[in-house]
Order: structure tokens, then sequence, then C-alpha cells
């Protein structure tokens, strides 16, 4: 499994569903981004059992990453017309409803295999997670295997963190929220943070 966080993420242009429902022959992950942050998460198939709870899970929390001026794309190797009629389904039905994200259709596997996701035996991707800042740069990813559902609002405090230190330039210690002080990148500031929330790490 390949490490991909300070390393630029891999590009790739693919049939998708866009957010609005539209379904398109070429969705670029550059074009797409336009120096903005992203998440690029996959998930291993359409119609299937822990899945939907966790696309649900994105888009019940979109408006926190509009808020932030993240895009959202999900990836799986199902072809762009499995994704548009999973959208379809009622969510009461086992469907996904109509998510407010792109859902690219991996269906050649080249992206599950650019981002190292794609499980050895099983042919589809792990529940793969990538954080890419306004560079192209991946500072985050976490890989679950496929009975394990991730949690989507870890992924909301990454990008807290992650705009914290490009805005201030402090750093985040362990279990760092919105509104926690950060810490300065230094053996003083090391000291002065410790000494002061030490007892509540």
């Amino acid at each position: 499994m390949s490490v991909l966080v300070g390393r630029p993420a891999p590009d790739f242009t693919a049939a998708a569903v866009l957010g609005s429902g539209e379904i398109v022959d070429s969705f670029n992950l550059t074009a797409a981004i336009k120096g903005k942050p992203a998440v690029v998460f996959f998930y291993p198939l359409d119609f299937t059992f822990v899945c939907p709870s966790e696309l649900i899970a994105f888009d019940h929390r979109m408006e926190e990453f509009t808020k932030r001026g993240v895009e959202v794309i999900g990836v799986s190797i199902d072809s762009q017309f499995t994704h548009n009629a999973w959208r379809n389904t009622p969510v009461e039905k086992g469907g996904i409803g109509q998510v407010k994200y792109t859902l690219v259709a991996d269906v050649k596997h080249d992206i599950c295999k650019a981002y190292d996701v794609e499980h050895p035996e099983a042919g589809v991707a792990f529940r793969g997670s990538f954080l890419i800042d306004k560079e192209g740069m991946v500072r985050h990813q976490v890989v679950n295997d496929l009975p394990l559902g991730r949690n989507v609002d870890e992924m909301l405090r990454m990008i807290d963190a992650l705009q914290f230190h490009e805005e201030h330039g402090d750093v985040c210690p362990a279990g760092w929220e919105k509104g926690d002080k950060g810490m300065n990148a230094s053996t003083a500031g090391v000291a002065a943070y410790l000494a002061e929330n030490a007892s509540s790490l």
C-alpha cells in the first residue's frame, strides 16, 4: 500500500455523474478542482451494504464541505450508468438519492490502482479517503478494509486542521478541533502548549 501523503494526487479523466445528475464522458480531476482543496474517496461497489451509509453521510455533510471550499468526489469501479441508477433509487429502497457530489466511473480500475487502493483479491477498491490541498498535494489519507465504514466527521476535522495550519502556520496537536489553539512548531512552542494542555491530551 503506497503512502501518497506529500506527493501530487494522481490525476485522472473518466466518465462520471455530477452532483447535478448530469452524466459526462470526461471528468478530469485537475480541471474540476481548479486550485481548490478536494476529498477523493473510494468505495467498493454501488448497491452494496456499508457503501450507501458512507455516501449518504458524505451527502449529509455537503454544506460543511462547501463552507470550507472543498470539492467531494466519490470513485468506484461501477459504470456511470450504475452510479446514475443508484442515485435515482430512493434511500428507503437501498439507494443513495440525489447526492450533491460527483461519482466517478473507474471501470478499468486505473484510478484505484493509481491511488493503490485496489483489493488484491476482490478486485474492488478499499474504503480509501484522500485530502488534497489547493496545490494538488495529498495531505491526509486513510484506508479502511471492506467491512469498516469510515468517519466522515474525521475528514472534516482534518480539513479544519489543514486550513488552520495554512492560515496561521501553527501545527495541530493530538485531538485538535476547530476553535482550539495550535502549537508553534518550536521547542518553546511545544513546552508552552504541553504546560497548558498535557493533562487533557
